[in-house]
């Protein structure tokens, strides 16, 4: 399943019994909405809310880390996404959190995700019924297994690519610089670290840029093209990205897949390497 799908291509499969939709809105702890409340307010038919915070580990001072495998397949289970179901993901803004949601499904096995580009916005523009009606699917049997495509960095892993691959730090450049910091207790970036927010990988319409504007993109910021870079199966990635707390950080690491370049995910991204005091921090611009 292509990891990017349009409204027209919602619009044409909405219905099938194999399809689920599901709206991972999340807005950031300074934001002043509010996920649920806005798929409560308005989504696509059919479409059930996938909590990035509850499908999560709940055994965790940090926000929403990768859960047990079990805990993701009951979880997913009662929204009705079964092992054969195709499932695309959307949100109410940025493509953040869609992308968590396929890279959640990627990690535990799932390839047949999806985000819908654009989101509900592209839904809507396109003059695609909205509704307020919240379905009660009947339970999916979900078997969570291990994905080969979706790598995911410890603390350490992200320090390694800092030092000898290519680390994107996806946040805006105001907090890679270590200007503002609206969330967590210390401000800068992991030393070596690329300043790349992920909102550059979007046109003003909220869809992703094209596939050979990705690419030139994340040349143009020093990373390699696909041809030169093409890791042996099981062999590590040489590229990660990492953001506030792991969901951002997904829409980047979807948008290099895009652009054909296989990446991880740093799942804990600031949050974890700043809460450890003694980790390195550095501040100002982006050296390249």
């Amino acid at each position: 399943m292509d990891p990017l799908v349009s409204a027209e291509w919602l619009a044409a499969e909405l219905g099938a019994p194999d399809l689920v939709v599901c709206d991972a809105t999340k807005y950031l702890p300074n934001e002043t909405k509010d996920g649920r409340a806005e798929f409560l307010a308005g989504h696509i038919p059919g479409a059930r809310y996938f909590d990035i915070d509850e499908v999560a580990d709940p055994d965790t001072d940090l926000p929403h880390m990768v859960p047990s495998p079990g805990r993701f397949a009951r979880l997913v289970g009662a929204m009705g996404i079964g092992s054969g179901s195709r499932v695309v993901f959307y949100d109410q803004k940025g493509l953040a959190s869609a992308a968590r949601g396929w890279w959640l499904m990627g990690l535990f096995g799932h390839d047949r995700a999806a985000v819908l580009d654009g989101g509900l916005a592209a839904w809507a523009a396109a003059g695609l019924p909205v509704t307020t009606e919240v379905p009660d699917p009947e339970p999916g049997s979900f078997t969570a297994g291990p994905g080969g495509g979706m790598p995911v960095l410890d603390d350490a892993g992200a320090s390694n690519i800092a030092r000898s691959g290519f680390l994107l730090d996806a946040r805006v450049a105001e907090r890679y610089r270590g200007e503002v910091e609206p969330i967590d207790p210390v401000a800068g970036h992991i030393p070596g670290a690329i300043s790349a927010p992920a909102w550059g990988n979007l046109t003003r319409d909220g869809l992703f840029l094209s596939r050979a504007e990705l690419g030139r993109r994340f040349s143009g910021i020093g990373l390699p093209r696909p041809s030169e870079l093409a890791p042996e199966p099981g062999e590590a990635p040489m590229i990660a990205a990492y953001c506030g707390s792991g969901v951002t950080a997904a829409q980047e690491v979807l948008a290099l897949e895009l652009a054909g370049l296989r990446a991880a995910l740093y799942v804990g991204s600031w949050s974890a390497w700043s809460a450890d005091r003694s980790r390195p921090v550095a501040t100002g611009p982006d050296p390249g």
